[in-house]
Formats: C-alpha cells, structure tokens, sequence
C-alpha cells in the first residue's frame, strides 16, 4: 500500500472519527480506492461504514455498474445502496443538475441511516482540474480554493480524505491487490471543461505547472479565504439583523467595511435567504454593489436587496416565491412552517402561499409589524382559498406562528463554515 494513502485518512478523520459513515461510490477507481482504503480504516476502529451509489439513468450500462458496486460492497461485508435519479429532461447544466441532486439524495439516506458523515473520493487531479476551471471563469479566493477537505451542506459533513492523493497512485494500490475499476466514458468527452482542464494540466506540465502546484495554490487560497470569512463573522456580528426571514445590514457600518467584506456580506445574506448552497457568480454581486452604491434597488439570484431607512435589507424576491404553495405541514419555500397554537386544529383546506398584494389588503393592521411593505409581500401566510386566514408576520396572527426550519443565529454559523 503506498505508506500516503492511511495517512491521509487518518488526517481526514481523526482524532474524532464518526460512529458511523457513508461512502460514495461509482464504481470509478478513485471512489473504489477510497471504498476499500476506508474498509480496512473503519474495520480497526469499529466504525460503521455503509456504501451508496448513484445511478443517474444517463447511460445504457449504469445499473449494470451500480449493480457490480453492490457486488464488490457484498464481498467485503459493507451494505450498500443504489440511490436512481431519473429526472432529467435534456434542459439546463446536465453536469450541475445532476451534482445537485446527487448531494440532496446522499443526505437524505445517510439522515435516514444515522450517518452525519459521508466520504467522497475527490483527489488532487479533481482539485487541479478545478483551480483551472475556477481561472477560466475569473474567479477570486474563494473559487481558487477549489474543492475543501471538509464541508457542511444538506445537514451532512462531506469529507475528502484522498484530496492529496493523485489518480495513478491510487489506481497502482488497486492493481497491486488485483482490484479492478470502472471507466466512464464521459472522462474521454472534451465537451466538458473538467476534461478540458484535464487535458490542458498535460501541456501545462513542462512549465511546472502540474496538479501538485495547483493543489497549493488551492491551499494558499484556502488560507487567504478563512482569514477574510473571520473578518466577516467579526463585522457581521456588530452591523448585522436578522427579521422575517430578511438579513439586515447597518448602512453606515457596511459601507466602512473593505469591499471584499462587503461582498462576502452580500453573498452569504443571499444564500441565507434564498437557501441555496453555491453563491452568486461574481459580476452578479458586482452589480448588486454598484446598484446599493448609488441608492438603487435591485435583485438577485431570487432576492431583493435595497436601502430602507438606515438599512440594507436582503429579503425574498415575490416572483421567487410567487408559485410556492404548500400544504400547512409542508416546509414553505425550503425554510418556514406555519404553526397553529393548537397542534390539534383542523387545517386540511388550508394552503400555505406568499402573502402577496393581495393578503396585504386584508391585513389592516400590517404596519405595526414594523416591516415594510414590500419586505411582507415575500413573507408566508395561511389561505383558504382566495381568503386570508392567517399572516403571522404582517401583524395579522390569528393564532398562527411562522418559524424558520433553522435557528436565525445559524446565518452567523454560515460566515465561518464551508
């Protein structure tokens, strides 16, 4: 075994390993070396490791794949499970859609087996690869971060033990104990950019520039990127409020603060309010901060950010949340839930849906809720039908309340974690 590849698990997971965690596996050397690598790592200290592989219904042999995964799971004793995504319809980023869906169906069976922690097979060509593609796009510190060692998304801690460890020593570990692999043949189609930065790292070598260099400038950059998330929780915690779902930011402070504080700042209320896990593209919150610049209202990846009194407010745009329509049990835009004092109170004709113009000409009372207008329009309300029957936060209660599914302190949580 090349003497690396446990120390690297080691630095990934201890010295407080998991009770119990997952492994994502396509079948691929990369997630069959980590398989096996965290078999025997689990085994010495009894930790419980399931393994899950995606079948995302995109070509003819992958349920064949999945199905040999199973196999090599059942060989050495790790349950495993084959999670289908079928979904999509030829529209959009294939590549994003299906990375999205990906992470959203590994939480939820690791939530549903008792696992917080699910290993990927992410090695210093994936990090190589994806420093050149963060370059073509222009981005700053944290694009050039590339992909982190550990992160919190979906309620699961993703770790990636083999980010050091490159692709042809961890496919000589597999040949040395007759281990086989699959190949995908997308890895060969230059219509993709990771394939592109692939093949660009082969004539970038002669001048030194290889996946080992690259990875250091990912680490570099990573260092440069928690220093500025500190200054950020630090300048956050003095101008920063929270209210009806909206983050609030002091004027007069925020505009003190350097400009790359002040788009850190933006983009995390953003992701806040809209719960999204990537942040905004760059010139996007350029444009943000140009229109605040000079007293302008604007919108962004489905929120409106604009000065009212002395404050920047970033709150759900209503054409984001304009078709949400949920039953009162469901979760209302990702993040609320309308609750009745009496747990037992019938509501089986009650939807929830944005409080709109519309409910706002029924709630006569909205201005003691303190918020603005165009702030409650975006907020949740309970409807029977066309009729208004509760809104909790424009003043108008009726025994309803309306929570976020997170605590508002978590906003702070997400300055400092990644």
């Amino acid at each position: 075994m090349p003497e690396k590849l446990p120390i690297y698990l080691a630095g990934a997971l201890l010295p407080h390993p998991p009770k119990a965690m997952g492994v994502a596996v396509s079948g691929g050397s990369d997630s069959m070396a980590l398989l096996h690598l965290l078999h025997e790592f689990c085994i010495k200290r009894q930790i419980r490791l399931q393994a899950v592989t995606i079948d995302h219904c995109l070509r003819s042999e992958s349920g064949a794949e999945a199905a040999h995964v199973a196999e090599v799971c059942a060989r050495i004793n790790v349950p495993h499970d084959t999670l289908v995504w079928n979904e999509w319809r030829g529209e959009g980023n294939l590549q994003g859609a299906a990375r999205h869906a990906r992470y959203q169906k590994m939480a939820a069976w690791a939530q549903g087996c008792g696992i917080d922690t699910i290993a990927t097979g992410h090695t210093a060509d994936d990090q190589a690869e994806t420093v050149l593609m963060r370059l073509a796009r222009r981005s700053g510190v944290d694009g050039l971060s590339a992909i982190s060692r550990r992160t919190l998304r979906e309620g699961i801690i993703w770790v990636r033990p083999l980010l050091q460890a490159r692709r042809k020593v961890l496919r000589n570990y597999l040949s040395g104990r007759g281990i086989g692999w699959l190949d995908d043949p997308s890895n060969d189609d230059a219509r993709y950019d990771r394939i592109k930065a692939r093949n660009a790292l082969e004539v970038l070598a002669p001048l030194g520039i290889g996946a080992e260099v690259l990875g250091e400038v990912a680490e570099n950059m990573n260092t440069a990127r928690k220093a500025l998330d500190w200054q950020t929780f630090l300048a956050a915690k003095h101008m920063v409020s929270l209210d009806a779902g909206a983050v609030l930011l002091n004027e007069a402070s925020f505009k003190l603060e350097p400009e790359e504080v002040r788009r850190r700042l933006l983009i995390k209320a953003i992701n806040w309010v809209n719960g999204r896990y990537y942040a905004p593209r760059r010139g996007g919150v350029s444009n943000v901060m140009a229109a605040l610049s000079n007293g302008q209202a604007t919108t962004l990846n489905g929120c409106h950010i604009r000065r009212i009194a002395s404050q920047i407010w970033v709150f759900r745009e209503f054409n984001g949340v304009r078709d949400a329509n949920v039953g009162v049990d469901e979760l209302w835009d990702g993040r609320w839930r309308l609750l009745h004092d009496d747990a037992g109170h019938d509501h089986h004709d009650l939807r929830v849906k944005p409080l709109g113009l519309a409910g706002l000409e029924q709630c006569n009372d909205w201005r003691s809720s303190g918020r603005p207008h165009v702030v409650l329009r975006s907020t949740p309300a309970v409807w029977r039908g066309d009729v208004l029957v509760a809104a909790p936060l424009a003043g108008f209660q009726q025994n309803w309340q309306a929570k976020l599914s997170e605590e508002q302190d978590t906003f702070f949580a997400t300055l400092l974690s990644h």
